[in-house]
């Protein structure tokens, strides 16, 4: 049918779902001006856990997400909230032990969403501080950026990782100086190896050797188990992979990003589009992931947008069957909800069908992306 064919005939759907995401979250930008939202409890959206919490990774979604608004409105409730939120997050510095790989999720979004859309020099300053933090959990002899923290975990990396390298090419481009840069490829060499397996499924957590580039075993991690297949973690791969390829334009990542799309999408065709938390879990009790989903989409979007004419399709299709799906089962529009994207999953048999902030980030992006934003902040 063709990319644009293909946008065109569902333009009604895209616009009309566009305009229940700026009317609910233009409301939550100010109701919600003061903390960073996780999820939702008894409707109203609620922080992650103590102070400390603010170092939580997941905390530059909120702060995203309105700076995904504003990039398509401009409205001033979104770019106070973005500032706002920014402010906020920088209180995770006070907590350098807490932060890990996932600094790109939390500053990329945040201050790298503000310099982007309003060249804040203190929101650059924070980005470079962010990669430079990344830049340096990087562990040469293995080529692998080093997941989490504490002595037993200096050997793990998660493919998770896959989508802060961003940051590290934006510190590229930004500055001139291909280290950081290297470093990301070094790493996304590393997940292609020892985190994709031949069939396009993903290892979520490797234990490498630290002394040279090999893998001592593979763990389970949010999934069912050894050897299956979190459909979030394919979804990591997913977009990771291919936001890697539009960084380099280095053909193994496009072709990395497809064989875990096409693994993916098998499996999504057998549950009406919907992500079930894990591709390879019991057939019961059914569990989804809608967080995967919306992720997923926002990948294969991507994916559509740089491959010949008449793959177009596969992808973009696959995309709107999946946001679609999940958008009719699990989007909450009520005001009575603060979440919008209900039916997340923290991890197999924990924390099943809640609202989780960066589901509704990744719902709201892949919804301007079909709507033609180019803003892209990874």
């Amino acid at each position: 049918m063709g990319y644009e064919s293909l946008i065109e005939q569902n333009k009604d759907w895209v616009e009309n779902t566009w305009q229940k995401l700026d009317a609910k979250l233009s409301r939550l930008a100010e109701k919600n001006y003061d903390f960073i939202p996780y999820t939702t409890e008894n409707g109203a959206h609620v922080a992650k856990g103590t102070p400390k919490g603010i170092a939580w990774w997941t905390n530059g979604f909120w702060g995203g997400l309105m700076w995904l608004m504003y990039s398509e409105t401009r409205k001033d409730c979104y770019l106070n909230a973005g500032r706002r939120a920014e402010a906020l997050l920088g209180g995770a510095w006070s907590f350098p032990e807490k932060l890990h790989h996932d600094v790109g999720f939390m500053w990329n979004l945040t201050s790298g969403g503000s310099f982007t859309l309003t060249a804040d020099k203190n929101s650059y300053e924070t980005s470079m501080k962010a990669a430079d933090f990344l830049l340096n959990r990087y562990n040469e002899k293995g080529d692998y950026i080093v997941a989490w923290n504490g002595e037993d975990k200096k050997e793990k990396s998660i493919i998770d990782t896959m989508m802060n390298l961003s940051l590290l090419y934006w510190a590229s481009e930004q500055t001139g100086d291909p280290k950081y840069a290297e470093v990301a490829k070094k790493h996304a060499d590393m997940a292609l190896r020892d985190h994709i397996r031949p069939d396009g499924s993903v290892v979520h957590i490797v234990c490498h050797d630290t002394e040279r580039p090999g893998v001592i075993e593979t763990l389970a991690g949010q999934g069912y188990g050894v050897g299956s297949a979190w459909s979030r973690g394919a979804s990591w791969a997913i977009y990771g992979f291919v936001l890697s390829y539009v960084h380099t334009k280095e053909e193994r990542y496009l072709d990395a990003a497809k064989r875990t799309a096409h693994y993916a999408l098998a499996n999504l065709a057998l549950s009406d589009w919907l992500p079930l938390i894990d591709f390879r879990a019991p057939e019961t009790p059914v569990a989804y992931d809608s967080t995967a989903g919306a992720i997923t989409a926002c990948g294969l979007i991507e994916i559509a947008k740089h491959v010949p004419e008449l793959e177009k399709d596969l992808y973009l299709k696959s995309a709107l069957n999946i946001l679609k799906a999940i958008e009719t089962k699990f989007c909450n529009w009520t005001e009575e909800e603060d979440g919008i994207l209900m039916g997340g999953s923290e991890r197999y048999g924990n924390g099943e069908n809640i609202n989780i902030i960066y589901g509704d980030y990744y719902f709201a992006e892949a919804i301007l992306k079909l709507k033609g934003n180019k803003f892209l902040p990874w």
